[in-house]
């Protein structure tokens, strides 16, 4: 049974990563870089330039696992962003990776 009195960082255990990653927004075949920070099955933390922009709703490519997430922003801190995720999807045929 999970503890829903404690806060949801301390439920769900995050792996600490550093992984490259891409943002995928799918406008006019849009991307950003970023760094993977932190993830975990429901989420992950996102280093971001600060004057990158980040949509609400995105593809976040990891090419070392071969694995395209559709994600959500749930928050976001300086250059920090919180992500959840909402399934996979494969890579779009139109990104280079």
């Amino acid at each position: 049974m999970t503890d829903l009195s404690k806060p949801r960082a301390t439920r769900e255990r995050r792996k600490r990563v550093l992984k490259g990653a891409t943002i995928l927004t799918g406008i006019n075949n849009s991307e950003v870089n970023c760094t993977i920070r932190n993830m975990h099955a429901e989420g992950a933390e996102l280093t971001v330039a600060p004057e990158s922009p980040v949509p609400q709703q995105f593809l976040l490519y990891v090419p070392i696992d071969g694995i395209a997430y559709r994600a959500s922003v749930r928050w976001r801190k300086g250059n920090l962003v919180g992500v959840a995720f909402d399934g996979t999807e494969p890579k779009p045929a139109w990104h280079y990776g």
